[in-house]
C-alpha cells in the first residue's frame, strides 16, 4: 500500500511496518517501552490535524501521514529558541512540566531511527530535507542538532529563479524516494524562505495477499445520486471484524507481513462526517479489543491518489501559529533572521493494489458458517499504523477512488 508524502511521504505498493502486539498491548506497554514513548501525544495530534484537515474539505478526499509531519515539526523546533520552541512543543501536545526539552528530542530521534529500520519484507526510504534561499547563511550549530534525525539535511538555493529552484527541489526528493515522487511543486508557485519536506517511501505485502485475478469492476457509490465505476479487489480469509454498536460503521482489521496493521472503516451510509467526529485514540483501543476473527468476504477499490496541502490553515485551526506569525521564529537556524515566509507543505500519493509481490497461497481452513461480506463500495476511512512503535503512518479519507 504505498504512500508518498511532501513534508513528503511515499507509501507504495500494499504494505508497511507491522508487529503482531495489539493497539492495546501498545498502549499498555507506552510508559514502560522506549520505543513507544511518543505514542500517546503523536497519535493525539495525529487525530487532531485529521480532524481539522477533513472539516477543512469535508467532501475531498484526505491522505495525511502523521508521524511525518509530527517528526518534521520537531525537528523544525530544533530551530526555534526560548518561548516559541517551548509554544511549538506544546502545541504538539507535550506538557513541559512532565517532560523535558532534552527528553522529547531523543524520542524523536529514536522513532526516526527506528522507522528507518525496515525487516526483511520492507523497503523503506526515509529522511527530511529543509530548503532555503541562498541569501540566508546556516548556523552551524543547528546542522549538529538536525544530523541524529535520520538522512536530514538542510539545502541552501536560489528561491529568486524558483523555476529552477522547484525543479532542484523535485529532484531532490525523487532521487531519496527512487524515483516514487516526481512532482512536489510547481513552477507557478511562490517560494517561501523556507521549505520542509519530509518524505517516507515503503513497500511490502499484505499478509494475506490479493489475487489479482479477481479484481473486477464494479459501482463505486459517491453519494446518493452519483456512481464512479472502479476496478474492485477481492480477499476471501479469516480477519478482525466488527460492526459498532456506538459508532455507525464497520471495521476490518487487516495486517502486512512486517510491522503494521491497517483499519479499514465502512462508515453507514451518510454517517461519515459522524464517525471521522469519533475518531481518536480511545476509539481504536476499543476497536483493537471488540474485533473478532471471522471469515470475510472483502470488496475493497483498486485505485491511486494524491493530495496537496498547505497546512497553514489547519496547523493555525490546531494553535500552531507562531510558525506563521513570529518574525524570529527560526532565529536559531540562520545568522541573518527574521526568517519568514515558512511554507508547510504535506503531499500525500496512495496507491491501493493487491499484492505488491508475488501471489502467496494461503492454507487457511475453510469457513465453518457463512462468509460475512463486506463492500467498500462507498465513502470509507483508512487508518495505518506501525504496531512497534505505535506510529500513525497513514490517515485517509477515501470520498471518490480517483
Amino acid at each position: 500500500m504505498p504512500l508518498a508524502l511532501h513534508t513528503c511521504l511515499l507509501w507504495l505498493s500494499a504494505s508497511v511496518l507491522m508487529t503482531a502486539h495489539t493497539m492495546k498491548d501498545s498502549t499498555a506497554e507506552s510508559s514502560m517501552s522506549p520505543h513507544r514513548g511518543l505514542a500517546p501525544t503523536n497519535v493525539d495530534f495525529a487525530f487532531n490535524l485529521y480532524h481539522h484537515l477533513s472539516n477543512l474539505e469535508p467532501h475531498k478526499n484526505i491522505l495525511i501521514s502523521p508521524v511525518g509531519v509530527t517528526t518534521a515539526l520537531a525537528m523544525m523546533s530544533l530551530g526555534t529558541l526560548g518561548p516559541t520552541k517551548t509554544q511549538l512543543l506544546q502545541d504538539i501536545g507535550f506538557n513541559l512540566t512532565e517532560i523535558s526539552e532534552a527528553e522529547i528530542y531523543q524520542k524523536f530521534q529514536q522513532l526516526s531511527h527506528l522507522l528507518s529500520q525496515s525487516d526483511s519484507n520492507l523497503e523503506m526510504s526515509m529522511g527530511n530535507s529543509m530548503f532555503l534561499n541562498q541569501n540566508l547563511k546556516l548556523k552551524d550549530s543547528f546542522l549538529t542538532d538536525i544530523a541524529p534525525y535520520y538522512k536530514s539535511e538542510a539545502v541552501t538555493t536560489d528561491f529568486n529563479d524558483w523555476s529552477k529552484a522547484s525543479k532542484q527541489i523535485n529532484k531532490n526528493v525523487e532521487n531519496k524516494t527512487q524515483g516514487k515522487i516526481t512532482h512536489v511543486f510547481s513552477d507557478q508557485e511562490s517560494p517561501a524562505a523556507l521549505i520542509l519536506v519530509n518524505y517516507i517511501f515503503v513497500k511490502g505485502m499484505w499478509e494475506l495477499p490479493l489475487n489479482p485475478e479477481n479484481t473486477r469492476d464494479a459501482d463505486f457509490h459517491v453519494n446518493e445520486t452519483s456512481t464512479v465505476k472502479v476496478p474492485m479487489m477481492f480477499q476471501s480469509g479469516n480477519m478482525g471484524y466488527l460492526h459498532d454498536s456506538k459508532i455507525p460503521c464497520q471495521v476490518v482489521k487487516m495486517r502486512y507481513l512486517g510491522n503494521g496493521t491497517t483499519f479499514f472503516i465502512l462508515p453507514d451510509q451518510g454517517q461519515m462526517d459522524t464517525v471521522i467526529a469519533a475518531l481518536n485514540k480511545d476509539t481504536i483501543e476499543r476497536w483493537d479489543t471488540l474485533l473478532k476473527k471471522r471469515w470475510v468476504n472483502l470488496y475493497i477499490p483498486k485505485f491511486s491518489m494524491s493530495g496537496t496541502y498547505d497546512l497553514e490553515e489547519a496547523l493555525a485551526g490546531m494553535g500552531i501559529t507562531d510558525l506563521f506569525t513570529s518574525q524570529s521564529a527560526f532565529s536559531n537556524i540562520t545568522k541573518n533572521f527574521p526568517l519568514k515566509p515558512l511554507k508547510v507543505v504535506h503531499k500525500a500519493m496512495l496507491q491501493l493494489d493487491e499484492t505488491g509481490g508475488l501471489h502467496v497461497a494461503t492454507t487457511e481452513a475453510s469457513p465453518v458458517s457463512e462468509p460475512l461480506t463486506i463492500n467498500f463500495n462507498r465513502p470509507f476511512i483508512v487508518l495505518m499504523f506501525d504496531n512497534f512503535t505505535w506510529s500513525s503512518l497513514l490517515f485517509g479519507k477515501i470520498m471518490n477512488p480517483p
